[in-house]
């Protein structure tokens, strides 16, 4: 029997960092949620015809037929399961009851879709190789929507645990990077081997005893032009950040001049809505230093009320030694919103580029790079305004 899922179980999900999860993979057939299916490999879906495809994050989101979620003027056509996929024609500036900041929706052929419920993905399917190069691993960022994946192993982790509970397959989405480990062939396609193993590799599930199986073709190879620094020659000390916490924005400074800015999703401070008690998972002010990078990251902590489990977080900036950072996101596109657990959440093409200009620099090989204080990256100044 098919297990359904409540709304409210899938926001304490959510709060584990699971973000989101297979409920309408594409509109038009039924998944079997049978875990033993989940254990093997499959093949990359046929996935929409567009040069971008927003894939929708959460369950339950409405189709409008106006960029708007005033419920005095009735707008919702029908509601888009998690990983339902769309085509993402253009983002245009709506009416968002509820006291957001974001007013964005996308423009679709069936209706508009609020925009921070859609993750903007492309499908750029790869050519898988048959044996791992040198006979050695690699890195591997996805390059298609999402891709399912073969669990292989004991069950060990939060994220396969709550997976299996509730009836969840495992996937990875597009911008995930994974190290590769092993490749094999499997009815004529290459498969490639996901590791986070606990020797510089993420510092996950290899570690656990798991592992998981995926078709070769949905992830490009990361080479050393794709980690080449930004900016080499500017001296180290020039280069800085500047985190707004007010507007929710990044600046990269070399001296005074900006050379990239982006939006950001930061820490979230609320009061509890069952007990009022206030959550505070501000992020950090003042003066932070870089000194962990790494490019891959498994991020789990806390307990089921109030942590999170989330896979292959990429191009990872660590700027305090509270495990805050400066990540790519892939579950959620409400940048400009505070909504994280204390991070700098910023879209997976920022976070690379801002992984590759900072210091300490990172190579390929290496995977990550530690400093210790006094020594330490490129300095991070956080600021908000304070009132009283």
């Amino acid at each position: 029997m098919r297990r359904h899922i409540s709304r409210r179980d899938f926001i304490k999900l959510a709060g584990l960092g699971l973000g989101a999860l297979t409920f309408q993979p594409l509109a038009g057939y039924e998944i079997d949620y049978r875990w033993d299916v989940f254990s093997q490999p499959r093949r990359l879906p046929q996935f929409p015809a567009a040069e971008i495809i927003g894939r929708v994050v959460v369950p339950d989101v409405d189709l409008r037929n106006r960029p708007t979620n005033d419920s005095g003027l009735n707008t919702s056509v029908a509601k888009l399961g998690a990983d339902t996929l769309v085509e993402w024609g253009r983002e245009v500036i709506g009416n968002v009851v509820g006291g957001l900041n974001n007013q964005r929706y996308v423009e679709t052929p069936q209706g508009y879709i609020y925009a921070s419920m859609l993750q903007p993905t492309k499908n750029i399917p790869n050519t898988p190789v048959a044996a791992l190069p040198n006979g050695q691993g690699f890195w591997a960022e996805v390059t298609v929507p999402y891709v399912d994946l073969a669990h292989e192993g004991v069950v060990a982790s939060p994220w396969m645990q709550d997976l299996i509970k509730y009836n969840f397959p495992p996937r990875l989405y597009y911008g995930q990077v994974v190290w590769v480990d092993q490749v094999r062939t499997n009815n004529g396609f290459p498969e490639y081997r996901w590791n986070e193993d606990a020797n510089g590799r993420g510092y996950g599930y290899g570690a656990y005893g798991e592992f998981f199986w995926a078709d070769g073709a949905a992830f490009k190879i990361l080479t050393d032009a794709d980690l080449a620094p930004i900016n080499p020659d500017v001296d180290p000390n020039e280069k800085t950040i500047s985190v707004n916490l007010d507007y929710q924005t990044l600046s990269c400074l070399e001296g005074t001049r900006e050379v990239f800015f982006c939006r950001i999703a930061s820490g979230l401070k609320y009061l509890d809505p069952a007990t009022g008690t206030p959550v505070d998972y501000s992020t950090p002010e003042g003066t932070l230093f870089t000194h962990w990078k790494i490019i891959s990251k498994n991020m789990t902590a806390g307990s089921d009320g109030s942590g999170y489990s989330t896979p292959a977080v990429p191009w990872c900036t660590f700027i305090s030694g509270d495990g805050i950072a400066i990540h790519g996101t892939f579950w959620h596109n409400a940048f400009g919103e505070r909504r994280s657990h204390g991070c700098v959440n910023v879209t997976n093409e920022d976070a690379k580029w801002i992984f590759r200009w900072t210091t300490p620099y990172v190579s390929l090989a290496a995977g990550e790079e530690r400093r210790t204080l006094p020594d330490h990256g490129t300095i991070v100044n956080s600021s908000e305004t304070n009132f009283g």
